[in-house]
């Protein structure tokens, strides 16, 4: 397994302790940035390079962390493959991948405790997908993108087969 870090500066913290406990668990991962927590960035633009990672496979899952988690969420699931899901705690990081087969985990790292973040991350990066009626309601996701991004290269991997 690979991981893709993304941050804004608000979220560096967290994605500073999401790469002790990834060092520690000896998955690799690579830190699209944000470099630092002092010069304000965009977080569009981490949500797009990890996002993007994960749908062309140069990673398996991605982590993104900002104030909230709720922009990174939202900016990354405008690519299509993307499942981002804003996790708040161990709860929502296992039905995030249960129920959903999440592939980003989006985390506000403002209104998270951050003591919290090696039971997520590891909850999100070894919970599989249940599959049986959840199958079908991705499914369904996947015809609605497919349906909104016709020309998009990755929609021929969304369309559903008859």
């Amino acid at each position: 397994m690979k991981v893709a870090l993304g941050s804004d500066h608000a979220g560096y913290a967290g994605k500073e302790v999401a790469k002790q406990v990834l060092d520690r668990l000896g998955i690799p991962y690579e830190d699209f940035g944000a470099q630092n927590a002092t010069e304000p960035v965009d977080y569009p633009d981490y949500a797009q390079a990890v996002g993007t990672a994960v749908v062309t496979g140069q990673a398996d899952r991605g982590l993104l962390f900002c104030g909230t988690g709720i922009g990174m969420s939202i900016a990354a699931n405008k690519i299509p493959g993307v499942r981002a899901a804003v996790v708040h705690d161990a709860e929502t990081a296992r039905l995030a991948r249960e129920h959903n087969d999440a592939n980003v985990m989006a985390i506000g790292a403002r209104n998270t405790n951050l003591d919290l973040l090696p039971n997520l991350i590891e909850t999100f990066l070894t919970m599989a997908f249940a599959g049986g009626r959840h199958t079908r309601r991705l499914e369904k996701i996947a015809a609605l993108e497919a349906a909104s991004h016709p020309h998009h290269p990755q929609s021929s991997l969304l369309a559903l087969k008859d």
